[in-house]
């Protein structure tokens, strides 16, 4: 075996080290971001294959989750420029059911944030979910800090509105 063929074995397996490692976190905004399982999916091997392919560089970063993140939202963010405008959530198929252990309220949440536009979603999820600071948000989705408070407060907005107006639910014990 050559030396070229043990470093590219021992790249590919931090690779594959740390794709166990972020896969479902990563998972996670993914599908916050788009809204849907699938979409999370290719966009999170999407980005992915962007890492492996300038990994001997990027194996030295000392944050690859911050690296992923941000090639996760900039990926998103590449196809919602290209669609410019996206249907509300009513318009897309029914996501698959919610995780048995995920409460009622935490769906109805989810809805009304699929029913955000998409950057406005984008910030929230950045801001509230990642707990990224406004400066953070606004430099990964390639826009003034403004613009961030902005959406955020528009969005926000959005969501109480859509909370509030949900038919109140009585537990009886």
């Amino acid at each position: 075996m050559t030396d070229q063929t043990e470093s590219l074995s021992t790249a590919d397996a931090a690779y594959v080290a740390f794709v166990e490692v972020a896969w479902q976190r990563h998972l996670r905004l993914a599908m916050l971001l788009t809204g849907d399982r699938w979409r999370a999916e290719e966009l999170l091997q999407d980005s992915l294959v962007k890492v492996y392919e300038r990994w001997r560089r990027l194996s030295r970063l000392d944050d690859l989750h911050a690296y992923l993140r941000r090639a996760l939202v900039n990926n998103h963010t590449s196809g919602w420029r290209r669609r410019r405008r996206e249907s509300l959530v009513a318009d897309v198929p029914d996501l698959a059911a919610p995780a048995g252990d995920e409460r009622p309220d935490a769906a109805v949440l989810r809805r009304a944030l699929l029913s955000l536009p998409a950057k406005q979603r984008a910030v929230v999820v950045l801001r509230h979910y990642e707990d990224l600071t406004e400066r953070e948000v606004a430099r990964l989705l390639g826009c003034s800090v403004g613009t961030v408070k902005s959406q955020n407060a528009r969005a926000l907005d959005k969501l109480r509105h859509l909370l509030d107006e949900r038919p109140s639910y009585t537990v009886s014990r």
